[in-house]
């Protein structure tokens, strides 16, 4: 294991805080979308909290597992897996009941030609969800694509801005979050909704998307200028943290980073660390999807793994040949076509 393979998993320790939060936390946690960028990770946090804190919780992770080898990967980690489609009534009625819900299910690449399956799995499926766990608490994951473009220079959008999403993935995403919020609201189901602005992992992310463009000397578009991150493993923390935090009707959560980012810094940043000149494109929007998360900070703190740590680790990642996936954010579209 090499320095930054060491990193990496310093990275992701949970911390006291979610220690004391699982251990305070009743009933076992169940997964739905743990096969996705985040749900393998999240499933791994929640278990090893648990077992650092001494206590005795099921962690249930439910995909279609499409994904050679990482059913047993999970398997191996303590975690009890459920291979199943969830659009499938029967199949969803067949999982196991569990106080605490994270639902991570979604749709988002390839919604433009397909946007009857993207609507399907972000507006339809979460009514059916909502029912099925209608007596347990939900973390929903959303987007903070659902609020429209906003002025740099504002610093982000609080969550008490009236949601404009641009395109049908956005659409389809806002749609999920009025189901939930019918559902919570009929059911008496606690809910939050958990708007999440570009989690970054060593495997993808918008630091990796950039690093690997200045690797490659390709051009970086400036017109989406900044753009909002947070280090995956914080965010997954949050997310099991914010079981917490569900209410009636359903509490809305931003989830990111402190910082509105300069693209081009961040190009910069890796340009210095590689010794290559980034190569740009166009010239900054006075916009950008960008998200306040001053409420997720007084909820659990500032995120543990600063934005410097995360390019340094991703610069030594790539050069040492770490492993990644081609699951681009397209973090640079601003018209909505994902």
């Amino acid at each position: 294991m090499n320095e930054y393979e060491k990193q990496y998993q310093r990275f992701l320790e949970p911390s006291d805080e979610l220690l004391a939060d699982i251990t305070s936390l009743k009933g076992d946690i169940l997964i739905l979308g743990a096969g996705g960028k985040m749900g393998p990770a999240l499933a791994k946090l929640a278990k090893q909290a648990i077992d650092k804190a001494g206590v005795k919780k099921r962690v249930i992770g439910v995909s279609r597992f499409s994904e050679t080898g990482l059913e047993d990967e999970l398997n191996r980690s303590g975690i009890e897996t459920f291979s199943a489609d969830l659009l499938d009534d029967n199949q969803l009625k067949q999982l196991p009941e569990a106080e605490n819900v994270l639902y991570l299910a979604g749709m988002k690449f390839g919604t433009t030609g397909n946007e009857s399956f993207t609507w399907a799995m972000n507006a339809y499926l979460p009514g059916r969800v909502a029912e099925r766990y209608k007596n347990s608490r939900i973390v929903a994951f959303s987007t903070g694509n659902v609020y429209p473009l906003s002025p740099v220079v504002h610093g982000g959008v609080p969550e008490s801005v009236t949601p404009g999403p641009v395109g049908e993935y956005a659409q389809s995403c806002l749609g999920r979050e009025r189901i939930f919020q019918y559902s919570s609201l009929k059911y008496q189901t606690p809910v939050l909704l958990y708007r999440l602005n570009y989690a970054n992992d060593t495997s993808y992310g918008v630091l990796l998307e950039i690093a690997k463009l200045v690797l490659a000397n390709k051009p970086i578009d400036l017109r989406m200028g900044a753009v909002n991150v947070i280090w995956q493993g914080d965010a997954n923390e949050i997310a099991l943290r914010c079981l917490h935090h569900c209410a009636t009707p359903p509490k809305i959560l931003n989830v990111t980073g402190p910082e509105t980012l300069s693209v081009r810094w961040v190009a910069e940043e890796f340009g210095s660390l590689f010794g290559l000149k980034p190569n740009f494109v166009n010239q900054e929007e006075p916009t950008a999807f960008l998200s306040n998360a001053a409420e997720s900070f007084r909820l659990f703190g500032y995120p543990k793994v600063t934005v410097k740590q995360m390019i340094n680790l991703l610069a030594g990642w790539l050069q040492h040949g770490g492993k990644i996936i081609n699951k681009d954010t397209h973090f640079q579209e601003r018209e909505g076509n994902y």
